[in-house]
């Protein structure tokens, strides 16, 4: 049946053949030498390419469009005049994705008939699939200057603007509402479109019109929330998911979307009650529990005071499961709240569950690290270290971790260890050689950092620690020509013209060039303590002491007593004849460096 409708639209291609031929019957026969009349040679011509044409739409039917496409050119080598003969030819090529034969054949059927609107509709079907957008919409835009009547040319055309001008799309749906009214089709593509313009307002307009077309759709309702989040109209946004639970209180979509407002809102508390529902349910993986209770956590890394909500989700996972993950979490957040007796309980779970698994510890451990929670991340690594004693990894953050909180003793060992499980790498011969600088022992700390600037010559930050440890061994020539190269790399490094600033200045030497480069790195902090320290002491060696003296205090206030500041506001005080409180602040900074000869001597004598 499908077949016969096939051939009876194909051949309704044909009628204007037929229409046409009828006038030749009706005039006076004409005999040719063989005594068969002229009109008798056209109608066997035209009855031989129906023939043709029929078979090629038999073939159609079929899908057998190389095969329809050869009887349809046998029917116009007989009958060139027709364009329903090349329009078939020229959509079977469009079906076989030959675009070129297919345009080609489709422009002599429009120009045998240039205002056929099928003829047009496939042309402008052709360009799109090529991409000619622009030939496309030229093509509907005359389509409709046929027939303005035609509502799936403006739904086409309007498509087409969609992606390229999306503006103009939307006057297109506008002139299509305007005609029949609201369409809930065409209604969600101008909702898309204004929020794809970031035009929320109108955006929530069209879906309030949605909305009185079907009052109860829940899809319309959470695409709205998702507008009133983006413009942050959060309480809009809560009434309206909330009028998806009263219809659907077991949407776990829309209980997930209303824990997203709370924390876009900032309200962790109020989104932990949504996220103890969603967690409650059987129908959620145990991933997707993990890895929501795991953005708490993360939160609350951040702000502490999070962290029993934190605990919470993970218990309530915990009820249903005996994941190692969960238990390494829970053991986790013991720590963070300094349960260290049930944290161990948890880490001997994590060891039973999953011996040969490093990479939650790992996962863990990397995060108390990124949020500077070096003494959370020193216990955590502490159980890892004993279960993973030859990961990499685990020995790394251990080492860091130890040396951030200054006890260099032991993260020389794990450190140490990190570079002999690989030797190449970067964060693990830095580190190592920074904790070496800090335990005196340079000259390993300087075969190491040769190492890793072996690796990646342009490394700034280690060639400053490099220079850095030259200008402590008095080593002045390496020390400059190590800075000059590293400002060549990064001539506005903070750190590297800091430290060269402060060298020149204790060398009294290029001070003018050393206020310069202790400016740029006050344009990066400006209220690093160290770099307000350099500057005040470069002001005091131009002997600016009022200037100095401003800087220095304003170290003091930022950065905290050090024994190197309070020793270079007595000098200033000193230079600016308040012997007093200059002998006064020298006393104070031996009791920070007791073993500092240099302050004893100016105690001693009152002078420097």
């Amino acid at each position: 049946m499908q077949m016969l409708k096939n051939l009876f639209f194909v051949l309704l291609a044909f009628i204007s053949f037929n229409c046409s031929s009828s006038k030749l019957l009706q005039q006076e026969p004409k005999k040719n030498d063989t005594g068969e009349s002229k009109t008798q040679k056209i109608k066997i011509d035209e009855n031989k390419s129906l023939e043709y044409f029929i078979d090629g739409a038999t073939a159609d039917a079929k899908k057998e469009y190389d095969k329809a496409i050869q009887y349809y050119i046998l029917a116009e080598q007989i009958a060139k005049d027709k364009g329903g003969i090349y329009y078939a030819i020229a959509k079977d090529y469009y079906r076989l994705g030959k675009i070129p034969p297919a345009l080609h054949t489709l422009k002599k059927a429009i120009k045998l008939e240039p205002k056929n609107l099928s003829y047009k509709d496939l042309l402008s079907s052709i360009y799109s699939s090529a991409s000619q957008i622009d030939s496309a919409t030229a093509v509907l835009n005359d389509m409709i200057a046929i027939d303005s009547t035609m509502l799936n040319y403006y739904y086409k055309l309007a498509r087409l603007y969609e992606n390229s001008q999306p503006s103009r799309a939307i006057k297109i749906y506008n002139k299509l509402t305007d005609k029949i009214g609201m369409d809930w089709n065409v209604l969600v593509r101008v909702a898309e479109l204004y929020e794809k313009l970031d035009n929320y307002d109108k955006a929530s307009k069209t879906l309030y019109q949605l909305l009185n077309i079907d009052p109860n759709n829940a899809q319309i309702q959470k695409l709205l929330v998702q507008i009133f989040i983006r413009q942050k109209k959060y309480d809009d946004a809560i009434k309206t998911i909330n009028s998806v639970l009263e219809l659907i209180p077991d949407d776990i979509e829309a209980h997930q979307m209303k824990a997203q407002i709370y924390i876009e809102d900032n309200k962790w508390k109020k989104a932990s009650k949504e996220f103890e529902f969603i967690l409650s349910r059987p129908s959620i993986s145990l991933e997707s529990k993990i890895n929501t209770a795991s953005t708490y956590f993360n939160k609350a890394l951040k702000d502490s005071t999070l962290m029993p909500f934190a605990d919470k989700l993970f218990s309530i996972i915990d009820k249903d499961t005996l994941d190692w993950q969960v238990k390494l979490y829970k053991g986790a957040i013991d720590v963070s709240l300094d349960r260290d007796s049930l944290a161990a309980k948890e880490f001997q779970q994590v060891t039973k569950l999953a011996k040969w698994n490093p990479d939650g510890w790992i996962r863990l451990g990397g995060l108390y690290f990124d949020h500077r929670k070096y003494n959370e991340a020193i216990k955590l690594m502490n159980q890892a270290v004993k279960q993973f004693p030859e990961n990499f990894t685990i020995n790394l953050i251990m080492g860091l971790s130890l040396a951030q909180t200054n006890k260099n003793e032991e993260a020389k060992l794990y450190l140490d260890r990190s570079v002999q499980l690989k030797p190449s790498d970067i964060n693990a011969l830095s580190g190592y050689a920074f904790t070496l600088r800090q335990l005196g022992e340079n000259d390993k700390a300087v075969f190491y950092l040769k190492k890793a600037l072996f690796i990646v010559p342009g490394d700034v930050n280690l060639l400053g620690t490099l220079g850095l440890i030259y200008n402590e061994q008095n080593k002045m020539f390496l020390s400059d020509s190590i800075y000059e190269s590293a400002l060549k790399i990064d001539s506005t490094n903070a750190l590297v013209n800091n430290n060269y600033a402060y060298s020149l200045s204790e060398r009294g030497i290029k001070l003018n060039r050393a206020l310069k480069m202790v400016k740029i790195a006050l344009a990066a902090d400006s209220l690093n303590s160290s770099y307000l320290d350099t500057i005040g002491w470069v002001y005091f060696k131009l002997k600016k002491y009022n200037i100095a003296k401003k800087y220095i205090k304003q170290a003091l206030k930022e950065g905290g007593e050090s024994a190197t500041m309070l020793d270079h506001l007595g000098d200033i005080e000193y230079y600016l004849h308040n012997k007093k409180r200059a002998r006064k602040l020298w006393k104070k900074a031996l009791k920070l460096d007791p073993k500092n000869e240099k302050l004893e001597k100016k105690i001693e004598k009152g002078e420097i």
